[in-house]
């Protein structure tokens, strides 16, 4: 099981004051095991989105210190923004990303509601999953009548906190705590000032879409069904929320969007609704901008999708992909799009580690010095990374070669599948080194006495093991391989068969060279000897079903190059 990581992406009402933004974002980012991943204000909206990820335990502690200095910091009183809103901190969802359950999640949102309700005497809402009551799961309906309805609603028994007072704060309003799936927050832009017109897009695409009226759509009368409700035209895109306004911090209307299920509509599809509405209504999309951060995925997928739009390859390298998915949505057209901070993954961590990152001179010039590593195991990866690059490369070519139209879908799905096994192959290239270097530190331990050197020969078994099993993994990685690669020899561009062989030789020596690594790291771990054998025979079944294909490859892509 991955450590759990939990992300909580708060919402304060303050936008405008530089330092009191800060002094909550210090409070955000002051707890050990948390990490504050991005701050985006909007002047307009007078209203911050942070966002910060870590242990559970240490995110409730952070999240509870912000609230705090947000209550003390910010007068409901006297704000005025263009986000709906009701408390100082007006939202604070708790989201599970890793290694955690949505119901862990829910236990994590009670904790810190309570915190916040019983410490700070702020009333507390509980939403989404944490909701005690299905009427409060929306949080469009909890916040109804904003700040200004606020202490009339409160009196309402249906709508009385679920933690701490139950009578009306002036200063700090109220806050809405609980787990909720990840959403992303996501701005349209429109070449228009007209907020109606903004909200009749944003009625077209939001799942919840518009309210039927007889006779005029503005002023005629509401139909009703049979239960005397609303009678309502769903919107285009499921879990999607929706609405237009003007921001004159930008001169333009926007659609806001809240993507609740990414899996039901994901960026990009709610950016091609947004623009087909505005296209019909004889407007134009100018661009968007996102507010927080972004799975990584949910780029490559944008990415892929508009390469496929106008005939290109989707088996692009994530740094295309990426770029692709920002020209394509006009993603800089309000400010810098950067990957490292806007997207989850690259602001938790670095796409690759320190070896990869390393030039390829560096790379060799490290791997020549007296160091011990990067050692084999991490060039076996990476000459494997090499090869499925090459066969990326060729399979790019064939799918953009001039009257091969008809099979650019069949090579750019083979050039995805290389690009993906790439990006595995290069984060082994730093994790064979870092298990190399828990076998050093075994190795470090004192052996003074019995003890210690029993001790010390368990955690070098212990490390062996871990370490045969990087690079049996990188075997793993690098088996499709050879035959994606030599279906590229046969049927790929022409021009392109010698790169291809090229990949499968070298696919050939990195496999092996991943081979010889399990062998000699599995000696010392022979404590744990029945698991070593089952692991050894895999990986002698991997060898020989390489080498078979190998050499078939190379039969007929003699013939083929001769």
């Amino acid at each position: 099981m991955a450590n759990p990581i939990l992300e909580c992406v708060p919402n304060f009402s303050e936008g405008r004051r530089q330092d009191v933004i800060d002094k909550i974002a210090a409070a955000l980012g002051s707890v050990e095991g948390a990490l504050l991943l991005d701050v985006d204000p909007g002047k307009a909206t007078n209203r911050t989105v942070m966002t910060l990820v870590g242990k559970p335990e240490a995110v409730v502690e952070a999240a509870f210190r912000a609230i705090k200095v947000a209550a003390q910091l910010i007068d409901m009183g006297s704000h005025q923004g263009e986000h709906a809103r009701m408390g100082a901190t007006d939202v604070c969802p708790l989201i599970p990303i890793a290694g955690m359950s949505m119901d862990e999640a829910v236990h994590w949102s009670k904790v810190l509601a309570q915190k916040v309700g019983n410490e700070l005497g702020i009333p507390v809402y509980l939403y989404e999953y944490s909701a005690k009551e299905s009427y409060r799961r929306n949080l469009a309906d909890i916040r109804s009548g904003e700040y200004e309805g606020l202490e009339v609603k409160m009196k309402d028994p249906r709508w009385a906190p679920d933690l701490g007072p139950s009578t009306f704060q002036p200063s700090c309003g109220a806050t809405v705590i609980g787990a909720r799936d990840l959403l992303v927050a996501y701005n349209v832009n429109l070449n228009t000032v007209s907020s109606r017109l903004a909200n009749s897009v944003a009625f077209d695409v939001r799942e919840a879409g518009r309210v039927i009226r007889d006779g005029h759509p503005l002023t005629g009368k509401i139909r009703l069904d049979a239960q005397g409700e609303p009678v309502r035209k769903a919107g285009t895109c499921k879990s999607v929320k929706g609405v237009g306004w003007y921001i004159p911090e930008y001169r333009l209307a926007q659609v806001s969007m809240n993507l609740t299920r990414l899996s039901d509509t994901d960026l990009h599809e709610a950016y091609e609704a947004v623009w087909e509405s505005a296209n019909r209504r004889g407007l134009r999309v100018t661009g968007s901008e996102l507010v927080g951060l972004v799975p990584l995925e949910s780029m490559l997928k944008a990415g892929r999708y508009f390469m496929r739009r106008v005939g290109r390859s989707s088996g692009a390298s994530q740094e295309e992909l990426i770029e692709c998915a920002v020209q394509s949505m006009g993603l800089r057209q309000l400010g810098e799009f950067d990957p490292r901070r806007k997207i989850i993954e690259y602001a938790m961590e670095a796409p690759y580690g320190p070896l990869v990152s390393l030039s390829l001179g560096a790379f060799a010039n490290l791997t020549a010095s007296d160091a011990p590593a990067p050692g084999g195991g991490s060039v076996a990866a990476y000459m494997g990374a090499l090869a499925a690059a090459l066969g990326a490369m060729v399979a790019n070519l064939s799918a953009h070669k001039r009257g091969w139209e008809a099979q650019t879908p069949e090579f750019s799905d083979h050039a995805e599948a290389l690009q993906e096994i790439k990006n595995k192959l290069l984060r082994a290239v730093d994790e064979d080194t870092r298990a190399f270097e828990g076998v050093m530190q075994a190795m470090a331990l004192p052996k003074s006495t019995e003890a210690e050197k029993e001790l010390r020969l368990e955690a070098i078994a212990r490390a062996n093991f871990q370490a045969l099993q990087v690079p049996l993994l990188t075997m793993e990685f690098i088996s499709p391989l050879f035959a994606l690669l030599e279906h590229l020899v046969h049927q790929g561009n022409p021009n392109s068969r010698s790169d291809a062989m090229v990949g499968l030789q070298a696919a050939w020596a990195a496999s092996e060279g991943a081979y010889w690594n399990v062998i000699i790291n599995a000696g010392p771990s022979s404590g744990r000897s029945e698991e070593i054998v089952v692991l050894l025979v895999k990986a002698e079944a991997l060898r020989k079903n390489s080498r078979n294909t190998l050499d078939r490859a190379i039969a007929s892509g003699e013939l083929l190059l001769k």
